[in-house]
């Protein structure tokens, strides 16, 4: 658990103090988003097939240090850094797919997430997938920001 709070504290200074690339709403819908996507994912995956879980089997109040937490942060630097460029996206989201499996791995180690029936391979594939979910979601937010703001 320390291992948690201290990652929590230096993710969320980081996505607080860096200098944002896109707007607070687009900051505000992308991150709720992806709180939703994670509650959804974890709903099936973790309570309904219990493939996975955070600390103990079933609800845990502790995993909303998850939620409200890391992915938040996540996101925005996710989002933040995301590539133009259509050729380097597909090397940003294999970076942070390491990134992701790595954590995921010492969250492992540290007795905040476990394995119930799950294999790293599997997240190996469902990382990048969730990543892409999250650009596209981003630009829909971002194309109906432009949209809006030239329509008034």
């Amino acid at each position: 658990m320390v291992f948690l709070i201290i990652l929590m504290i230096v993710l969320n200074l980081f996505a607080f103090l860096m200098p944002k690339k896109f707007s607070g709403i687009e900051m505000l819908c992308t991150t709720l988003f992806a709180m939703y996507l994670e509650l959804i994912v974890n709903l099936f995956l973790d309570l309904k097939y219990d493939l996975f879980g955070y600390f103990t089997k079933g609800v845990d109040w502790k995993a909303l240090c998850y939620l409200f937490g890391i992915y938040p942060a996540i996101n925005i630097t996710f989002i933040n850094f995301f590539p133009n460029r259509f050729r380097t996206r597909f090397l940003y989201i294999a970076g942070w797919t390491i990134v992701a499996m790595v954590f995921e791995f010492l969250f492992i180690m540290t007795g905040t997430f476990y394995y119930n029936g799950w294999k790293p391979v599997y997240s190996a594939i469902a990382y990048p997938i969730l990543f892409c979910i999250l650009a596209l979601f981003y630009q829909l937010v971002h194309l109906l920001l432009l949209k809006y703001t030239l329509n008034r």
